[in-house]
C-alpha cells in the first residue's frame, strides 16, 4: 500500500458549470494546451453515457458489436495521440478499480486499452490504495480532470452515474496540491495494457447495464 492522501476540495471555491458549458469549455481549453501535461482522474464504477454508440451496445449486451465499434475508433484515436505529441500536450487519465470489475469499467477498459495501443497515456490502480484518505473523507475520491496545471474541473454526476456538470477550479492553492496528488498516484500505478492483459482480456462478455 502506498500512502496516498487526497488534499481537499472545498466546493465553495469552485465555479459551477452545466452539462454543456463544462463540455464546450474543456473542448475549447484542451485544444489551446501546448507544452503542458494535463490529467483525468476516473473513481466512479458505473458510468451512465448517452450518444456513444458503444455504451449503447453494451447496454443492449451486444458484445460483438461493443468490439467492433471500439475498433473502428483507432484511426481517429491515433491521429488524436499524435497531435497530442506534436503539441507536447500529453493528457495522462488514472483508472480506479475495483475488482471484480463492473461492467461499465471492464467495457471502459477495453476501449482505453485500444486507445493506449494507438498512443495515449493511461494507468490502473486499485481502490484498495485510497481506502485510507476515502475512509477519512467520508467518501469517494472526486472525478477529476487538470489541463496544464492551471484549471481543475470537478467532474459531477448523480449517484446513478448521470453527469450533470462540473466545479471549475483555477486558484492554485486548490489546484496545484491536486496536480502533485495524481502525479504520485499515475507514478505508482500499473500500465494500462499490462493490467488489461493479466485482468481483463481473459474475461467473458459482461452482462447487458
Amino acid at each position: 500500500m502506498h500512502d496516498l492522501r487526497a488534499p481537499a476540495l472545498p466546493a465553495n471555491r469552485g465555479e459551477a458549470l452545466d452539462a454543456e458549458a463544462y463540455a464546450e469549455e474543456l473542448r475549447t481549453r484542451r485544444a489551446s494546451v501546448r507544452n503542458g501535461e494535463s490529467w483525468r482522474l476516473e473513481r466512479l464504477q458505473h458510468f451512465e453515457e448517452t450518444g456513444n454508440p458503444a455504451r449503447e451496445a453494451l447496454r443492449r449486451g451486444d458484445w460483438r458489436e461493443v468490439l467492433r465499434l471500439i475498433e473502428a475508433e483507432r484511426t481517429t484515436a491515433r491521429r488524436a495521440a499524435d497531435e497530442d505529441g506534436r503539441n507536447g500536450s500529453p493528457f495522462r487519465r488514472l483508472r480506479v478499480v475495483e475488482e471484480p470489475l463492473s461492467p461499465y469499467v471492464q467495457w471502459q477498459l477495453h476501449w482505453l486499452h485500444m486507445r493506449a495501443e494507438a498512443g495515449h497515456q493511461a494507468r490502473v490502480l486499485s481502490a484498495e490504495e485510497f481506502s485510507f484518505t476515502e475512509a477519512a473523507d467520508g467518501g469517494r475520491l472526486p472525478e477529476i480532470v487538470i489541463l496544464e496545471g492551471r484549471v481543475l474541473y470537478e467532474v459531477l454526476h448523480t449517484p446513478a452515474g448521470v453527469h450533470t456538470g462540473s466545479r471549475r477550479y483555477e486558484d492554485p492553492a486548490v489546484v496545484r496540491p491536486w496536480e502533485v496528488f495524481v502525479k504520485r498516484a499515475y507514478a505508482v500505478a500499473e500500465d494500462l495494457r499490462t493490467y488489461f492483459t493479466h485482468s481483463v482480456a481473459h474475461l467473458p462478455p459482461p452482462p447487458a447495464v
